[in-house]
This record gives structure tokens, sequence and C-alpha cells, in this order.
């Protein structure tokens, strides 16, 4: 079967997501106010967040709608599936679910993660990667998960106590597992801690017996504009992990580095293509923002032209053959090859 050319985690399933109240998706309409999104007849819909909506004009110069976290609170299955299709659709074959957001009791937060990973997997054949802060939260998200409709993701292992018994539940639950450079005292100060705190993850994984192509290495993006060296710190991390593990999937949250930034979507494709000839074989993005097909085919004439692409035979099959379902611009999700 066809390799992909770049797997999508799509990221914009999490609770921490919010839109501006004066952005093009808000609709003021009788008197209520909705967020304009297509149903599954591929009409025009609003998902009302008029009870969510402040009516104090101070609260309003700072406010943004909450809109993932309040349809999972409403379990409004339309918006939830406009959600996971609209990512899926724009190229995503990997869907992250977040619920940190949804409320500070974590027994609300595992009941909550219980519920929804069953109904995402009836919206779609992605694979569901449960991602939390709390290693409790995504257990309750793997023992929700059924296996035989497909393979889950776990977001993530890292060096801090408690998350390293993820590594064996992985290998039980034939999990896809994402690591992230977090040490055990906290974040990497820079390129170097990044890649030691991966490598001994990579230990702890072979020890587990976890397959090299299930493992997805994230060196950690921070945002420029907060420390000037950050994304070379990233970057620098990429091409010393792909130098010692050509095989690992290697990502980041590559959205990340432009938090705080005017125009983040051209900073944003600066990073994206960058951390592609870096290395990276794996994207986290909004992919309906930042389209996955254009930094597949950059990946694929990156690859030509350096080499990579012995004899053009990835290129020429990609641009040759017809782009329809099953050719090799539309492979399998990862983790079902």
């Amino acid at each position: 079967m066809s390799k992909r050319v770049l797997d999508i985690i799509g990221e914009n399933f999490n609770t921490t997501r919010r839109l501006k109240i004066n952005g093009p998706r808000i609709i003021h309409e009788g008197g209520k106010v909705g967020v304009a999104y297509a149903g599954p007849d591929g009409g025009g819909r609003l998902f009302d967040v008029t009870d969510i909506y402040p009516t104090d004009p101070a609260k309003l110069r700072v406010f943004q709608i909450p809109h993932v976290a309040h349809a999972v609170r409403r379990k409004d299955l339309d918006y939830i599936a406009w959600l996971v299709n609209s990512q899926t659709a724009a190229g995503a074959n990997i869907v992250d679910l977040c619920v940190d957001e949804i409320a500070v009791d974590p027994e609300v937060r595992h009941r909550t993660m219980a519920w929804l990973v069953p109904v995402v997997q009836k919206m779609t054949d992605a694979v569901i990667a449960i991602d939390s802060s709390d290693p409790e939260t995504i257990m309750t998200g793997l023992r929700a998960h059924d296996g035989a409709r497909s393979r889950p993701a776990i977001n993530s292992v890292n060096l801090e106590e408690g998350r390293q018994d993820l590594i064996k539940e992985a290998r039980a639950r034939n999990a896809l597992l994402f690591a992230n450079a977090s040490g055990r005292d906290g974040m990497p100060r820079d390129e170097h801690e990044r890649v030691a705190n991966l490598e001994e993850l990579m230990q702890l994984m072979d020890q587990a017996g976890i397959p090299i192509q299930d493992r997805y290495l994230d060196p950690l993006a921070f945002p420029v504009s907060t420390g000037s060296a950050f994304g070379s710190h990233y970057l620098e991390a990429v091409r010393e992990i792909r130098k010692r593990h050509p095989q690992v999937h290697i990502f980041g949250g590559h959205s990340n580095a432009s938090f705080g930034l005017p125009q983040r979507k051209v900073a944003n494709n600066a990073f994206i293509i960058m951390s592609i000839l870096a290395g990276c074989d794996t994207l986290m993005i909004d992919p309906v923002q930042n389209p996955p097909k254009d930094f597949a085919d950059f990946k694929l004439a990156s690859d030509l032209v350096l080499g990579i692409d012995e004899n053009a035979i990835n290129y020429m099959s990609a641009f040759r053959a017809p782009t329809v379902p099953g050719s090799a611009r539309r492979p399998p999700p990862a983790g079902q090859r």
C-alpha cells in the first residue's frame, strides 16, 4: 500500500479553542448569537452560543467564545461531527481529542472523555489521539476506545512522574505513542535537553517493545515571540533526532510557534516548511487553516531536489497518477497501513 507523504494530526478538537467575537463565523440573528458551520447535509447551520455570550460591554472587549468546550458540554453531536469531519476532509488522518479545560474537577474530565471517544469513533475512521496533561484522563479514554474500529494514539508520554506507565499501555492496547521532550523537572532549555530526554524515552520504548513505526517524537515547539532561540532549538533537535533515528516519526505542535503574533498563518507556514526540511514527517496543525496538501507537495518536491527521492520515484508516482481515492495522494490512515 502507498505510504502517506505526511501524517497530519488535526489539533482543532481541543477545549482550549476559542473564536474571536468579531470573527466572520459569529452571527447575530433574532436576538441570538451563533457560530456558523456546515451541517451533515452541507447546508448552513448555527451553533447557539447565546447563553455564554456576555452582555457586559467591558467583558466583550476581551471575551473569546469557547466553542469546542461549549459543544462538548451541550453534547451537540452535529457541531462535534463538523469539528471532526472538517479536519479529516482537509487532510487529517489523526484527530486529537483534548478535554482538559472542560472542568477543574478531574472526575468531570474523565466522564467527558469516556463519553467523547466512542462518539467520535462513530463519526470517523481516523486514528483518535487521546490527549491530556492527566494520565488518568488518557487511561479513561483508552478504556472507552474500541480497538476493533481503529487504533488509538496516546498523547503523550514524557519523563514527568507517573507518565511512563503509558508506554506499557501503548504496547498492551496496540496504540500509536506520542512522546514529548519534557523532562523530569520541567521544559527543556535547549536542543540538547530535548534530544537527551527523547533518547531516554526511546530506550524505555525499546524495553517495552514499541515498534519504531508506532513512535511519534515531539521535541516541543515554543512560541518564538517569547524567546528568539526557541525556533532554532526545536529545529536543531529535529535534525539530530532524524539523524539518529531515520525511521521514527517526528512532529510538533507547529502552530505553537506563532502564538501571540499577528498573521499567524504566515509564521506557521514558514515554521512548518523549515520543520519538514529539518526532518519532520508529521504535522500537528489546523488543517483547515493550513492545508496539508500544500506541505505534502512541498515535501515531495524538496525530497526530489535534495536527492532523498532517488530516481524521482515518489514524485513521479504522486504527480503522474490521477488523484483519486486509493491513489498515492490519498493513502490509508497512520497505523493502519
